[in-house]
């Protein structure tokens, strides 16, 4: 499944489906009763891949699965992580990525997070990312909140806030382009929220548009597509300067679990009022 993992010997699905044994914990934590999107790669991490957002009709009774709306209009059956077996079942489909909606299937009118996705662009470097977030986060300590972020097993970072489950996606997408105006003009040299691409120069754009209506993003702890099987991986924020995306694989991921523990742990501790954001929102109207 990934060619290059393992110091060249590769990784297998069941190397995969150990990886996920393994991270239990974190990753049911992140994707218990969500609803997700499949990214399928049948033939390995370098073959071709497509997007599943509808359950096929012959997959067992007993997964989880809930009505989800789609951009155009339509709905689909998407499958819910209940636990581990749900994963499991997706991986030996040929699942290489998972993208989880902001909200649980229990309730799914109302977001409880609210993503900040900080996306290089070309000319830009992982140094403007880490320096990008590191804004983000003095942002968020100025409204209080508290915030979670991870690398997204590619070049750029996720900032993620618990909310309780009061807000709809327009609200939650609403604070997200406020948190990207006010990122961009506290530092207009370094980020963007210019929605075209033409505006941006080499600058990290904030891409609050991850937060529409209908909108997955990649999953935390989730493996990426990548022949070294990255992991998009949370960290503390004490490791922003130093953090090694290219590190983070399905090898060396879980011995930092088990050595440093979840630094994502205690966000369902810590749910938190859109309010601040809707605050920004606002001032900009």
């Amino acid at each position: 499944m990934f060619p290059a993992a393992f110091d060249g010997r590769g990784a297998t699905k069941l190397d995969l489906v150990r990886y996920y044994l393994v991270m239990e914990a974190p990753v049911m934590r992140v994707m218990r009763n969500r609803p997700v999107l499949l990214q399928r790669f049948p033939n390995g991490s370098t073959g071709n891949s497509f997007f599943q957002k509808r359950m096929p009709d012959t997959a067992p009774e007993w997964l989880s699965t809930t009505i989800v709306s789609t951009p155009n209009g339509t709905t689909s059956n998407a499958l819910v992580i209940d636990d581990l077996a749900h994963l499991v079942w997706a991986v030996n489909l040929g699942c290489l990525g998972f993208h989880s909606w902001p909200m649980r299937a229990a309730d799914p009118t109302h977001c409880d997070e609210l993503r900040i996705d900080l996306d290089p662009g070309p000319g830009t470097t992982f140094a403007m990312a880490r320096e990008a977030a590191h804004e983000t986060h003095r942002l968020l300590d100025d409204l209080g909140t508290r915030g979670y972020v991870k690398t997204t097993g590619n070049r750029g970072l996720h900032v993620y806030v618990r909310v309780t489950p009061h807000w709809d996606s327009v609200a939650v997408r609403s604070a997200a382009v406020a948190v990207a105006r006010e990122l961009a003009r506290r530092r207009p040299d370094l980020i963007t929220d210019s929605w075209w691409k033409e505006g941006r120069g080499e600058r990290i754009f904030v891409d609050f548009n991850q937060n529409a209506p209908h909108k997955t993003v990649f999953a935390p702890w989730s493996v990426r597509a990548r022949d070294h099987a990255p992991v998009s991986t949370g960290f503390a924020w004490d490791e922003l300067d130093t953090v090694r995306p290219d590190l983070l694989t399905i090898e060396t991921v879980p011995g930092r679990i088990a050595a440093s523990g979840d630094p994502w742990a205690d966000m369902d501790d810590h749910p938190q009022s859109l309010e601040p954001f809707l605050e920004l929102v606002r001032r900009d109207q």
